[in-house]
């Protein structure tokens, strides 16, 4: 698997759907901070998306869409001078799947929320900025709009498993999303994220995802990504923030963290299945990574 891949497999992203939103004329809601990743996507009119901490309002235009990454309290609005409502009530009354503000139908989002497994924040959610807007204008934004498209035919016709099938696809939208970001604003991204956007340090990234298990060496990746060890260290630790083995420690310790909390594994499998000779040596690296021994962590992973 690709580093994204690992990683989002590892966070196990769940979505929830949530009412869509129907406005027209004048109109303006105010949401509370989310507690996951808040997503919403325009897919009739246009409206303002304004969201705490961030100096301007982004104009949101159809087929557009966004994930906030931050628990912000956030507005949407169609004029700027429009005193809110605050959105929970109206989400109460939704109707048919449909909360209603201002007076029409011009404008209509569906939008839910993103949840992760444990270590979504330091892996992924700290590695993007606090917005991540998708215009429907950028290049190759139809694999979103796909999506899009589809999550919004199950929600119409309704057929058998309809949500669970939007759920799923929503996950495809993220996955198309993240993609999308990482090419068109790639220093808007830190940490492997943004090594993700080297094609030098993705190779090595890649190479190092693949196999997590190999004992490897600087030569090593350099040569996965044909170059030399200098220009290999120097790009992975000026583009990812740490040298490529630091960097595959704590993979390590991350793969050997999950199986310690899902798994009956013993510490010596665990300890060889991510590149480690013996249990000692897997409980030294990650009690100096996490401050905590992995027999603990096993039953006390928060």
């Amino acid at each position: 698997m690709d580093p994204l891949e690992d990683v989002l497999t590892l966070l196990e992203p769940r979505a929830r759907l949530s009412a869509g939103l129907r406005a027209g004329g004048r109109w303006a809601v105010r949401f509370t901070a989310p507690e996951a990743v808040k997503f919403n996507a325009v897919r009739r009119g246009s409206c303002l998306l304004e969201v705490d901490g961030l100096d301007a309002p982004v104009p949101l235009a159809e087929g557009d869409c966004y994930l906030l990454t931050r628990p912000r309290p956030f507005t949407l609005r169609s004029h700027p001078d429009v005193t809110p409502v605050p959105a929970e009530p109206l989400f109460t009354r939704a109707d048919n799947g449909t909360a209603r503000a201002g007076d029409g139908d011009e404008v209509f989002l569906i939008g839910g929320a993103f949840s992760f497994g444990a270590r979504a924040q330091d892996l992924l959610l700290d590695r993007l900025p606090p917005l991540v807007h998708l215009p429907a204008a950028t290049p190759h934004a139809e694999t979103v709009r796909w999506a899009l498209d589809a999550i919004d035919r199950e929600l119409t016709a309704r057929p058998m498993a309809a949500t669970l099938v939007a759920e799923h696809l929503a996950v495809v939208m993220l996955v198309h999303v993240l993609r999308l970001h990482l090419a068109r604003e790639q220093h808007a991204v830190s940490g492997w994220l943004a090594g993700l956007a080297d094609p030098v340090v993705a190779a090595a990234l890649t190479a190092l995802h693949r196999d997590p298990a190999r004992p490897w060496t600087v030569a090593d990746l350099a040569d996965a990504a044909a170059v030399s060890r200098s220009t290999l260290a120097a790009r992975f630790k000026t583009t990812v923030g740490q040298g490529p083995l630091e960097y595959l420690t704590r993979w390590r310790i991350e793969l050997a963290a999950r199986q310690l909390r899902d798994g009956t594994a013993t510490l010596a499998a665990i300890a060889h299945s991510v590149g480690y000779g013996s249990e000692s040596a897997l409980s030294v690296a990650f009690k100096r990574l996490t401050g905590t021994p992995p027999t603990t962590y096993r039953h006390h992973p928060n």
